[in-house]
């Protein structure tokens, strides 16, 4: 066997892809959180307006003795150098929350054009734009703050095309069966989120605050690169694949996935219950995700009196917990699928309520948590690690359901659950304005709970992931007529000749019930 061979079974281009997804996710999410963490540094620090004695001179009292850089609140809030911008909580709450503004309008979008383009063009120009607008965010911030919202705003207009498109990569290349393992590669997400925070506050401390975007944009240049250069759409599309690998992969999945001439069912979708559902699931774990991700440094920092690298440490440890929780459900769910102890059906609904409930449990914790910073972070950690079971779940239901449209699926949700970080970041601006309380921030993780508790409960007794009907034509098309669609397209973007001869494409449809 040459070592060219052994190479290639040794590290496989599902492996690859895997780590490709996985870092882009990162970087993703790196690119779209720095500013939660570097917004801290960048404005004026006021002591909050209080009208009587408040729980939040309590909680710096408290943390001031084990803080090793202050002796005072006053001295807590007015200690950092890069203060620079005299922007309110209304303001920085526009500047949070207007990555999320436009995020949605490009879901759907991403889905449609990773069905006609690709997910390398797709995923790989939106992170590459988005990596060119975070560069540009210091000098925007000496501008104005309006200018830094216009950024944040094409910022999620970038973003929200990402990560859907991914969804037709894993239709095209991971068989049922295998996919909640693989989909814990989104999960980078949380490992971007989690170096950002404490990694950035190292940065901050080092270098000032505008280190913060162009660091994390170089390292979007470097991811780009890798991307462009390894990663393809589907096993028929790579130069490199060995053939085993490749047959193995068609034969797994069937011909369940279909050309990309077939026309989208849009009112059979939009009316679909399954589909609502888990988009509703959704929903209910991005509004819990998005509130403790983007106002966590705020929090911390505010109510809890942290420096700015305790800020960024402990804003980071609940996204690494996501990360560890996603792969254990992952390992379990794939267990129990490919040893039938459990229908598809019950897998994702035994994920999304771990997702839902267990995160609303521990969201309702933190609300009554007060000034206990122990509790606080603990609970933290808890609520954003159990969104991390959302990789077994929803996002694993999508694919089950209809593996040629779970990108277009998988957008209409982003686009429903993208309005959740606006919605979130206003409502924390306007509770917690000139009035940074403990009081008003337990009501901003009660809202959370309540939105990630019903769809949960709901999704238990509602939901489904059996393969729909409508994911593909009435009569099977087999790989002989495909070519007839369209023998110029398809005869290499769909399956190889080379492919035709030596394999038969059976039909293995999700083996479910309710």
């Amino acid at each position: 066997m040459s070592s060219d061979r052994k190479l290639k079974e040794c590290i496989s281009v599902q492996k690859i892809l895997w780590w490709l997804i996985f870092f882009g996710s990162a970087v993703n999410y790196m690119l779209r959180t720095n500013l939660n963490i570097a917004i801290v540094s960048m404005v004026e620090k006021r002591q909050p307006k209080l009208n009587n004695e408040s729980q939040v001179e309590k909680c710096y009292s408290e943390n001031y003795i084990n803080s090793t850089n202050t002796t005072n609140s006053e001295e807590i809030l007015s200690q950092d150098d890069e203060i620079r911008y005299n922007w309110d909580e209304k303001q920085q709450g526009l500047i949070l929350g207007g990555f999320f503004w436009l995020f949605w309008a490009t879901q759907v979008p991403g889905g449609i054009l990773a069905q006609r383009y690709g997910t390398k063009m797709v995923y790989g120009l939106a992170n590459m734009f988005l990596m060119l607008l975070c560069l540009l965010i210091p000098l925007a911030s000496s501008l104005d703050y309006r200018v830094v919202v216009f950024l944040r705003v094409l910022q999620g207009i970038s973003a929200g095309a990402s990560m859907p498109s991914i969804h037709r990569l894993t239709a095209n290349w991971i068989p049922p069966n295998e996919r909640s393992k693989f989909i814990t590669a989104y999960m980078g997400t949380a490992v971007g989120a989690a170096v950002t925070y404490p990694f950035c506050g190292l940065l901050i401390s080092w270098f000032g605050w505008p280190s913060v975007f162009y660091i994390t944009g170089a390292i979007g240049v470097i991811w780009f690169t890798a991307w462009w250069l390894l990663a393809y759409d589907s096993p028929a599309q790579h130069p490199r694949i060995s053939k085993e690998e490749k047959l193995n992969i068609m034969n797994k999945i069937g011909d369940v996935i279909a050309p990309k001439t077939l026309s989208t069912p849009w009112k059979k979708i939009l009316l679909s219950r399954p589909v609502w559902i888990n988009i509703f699931a959704e929903w209910g774990n991005l509004w819990g995700l998005y509130t403790i991700m983007t106002q966590a440094p705020t929090y911390f920092k505010l109510i809890h009196g942290w420096d700015i690298q305790m800020t960024g440490f402990l804003s980071g440890i609940p996204h690494l917990a996501r990360l560890i929780i996603s792969v254990l459900m992952s390992i379990f769910a794939d267990y129990l699928l490919n040893n039938d102890s459990m229908s598809r059906t019950n897998v994702r609904k035994m994920a999304t309520a771990a997702c839902c409930i267990g995160q609303g449990l521990f969201m309702l914790a933190l609300a009554f948590s007060g000034c206990n910073s122990t509790a606080a972070i603990v609970f933290s950690i808890g609520a954003t690690g159990m969104s991390g079971t959302v990789s077994s779940g929803a996002l694993a239901s999508f694919i089950d359901m209809s593996p040629n449209f779970s990108s277009i699926i998988v957008g209409i949700s982003n686009m429903i659950g993208g309005v959740s970080g606006f919605l979130s970041a206003y409502l924390v601006g306007v509770l917690t304005y000139q009035n940074q309380i403990v009081g008003q921030w337990q009501l901003v993780f009660i809202i959370s709970t309540v939105f990630l508790l019903v769809p949960g409960i709901l999704h238990l007794f509602l939901s489904s992931s059996k393969l729909q009907d409508w994911n593909t034509p009435t009569e099977q098309i087999n790989c002989h007529e495909l070519q007839k669609l369209n023998p110029e397209a398809n005869r290499d973007k769909v399956f190889p000749q080379e492919t035709q001869n030596e394999i038969k494409i059976t039909s293995k449809r999700n083996e479910t019930e309710e």
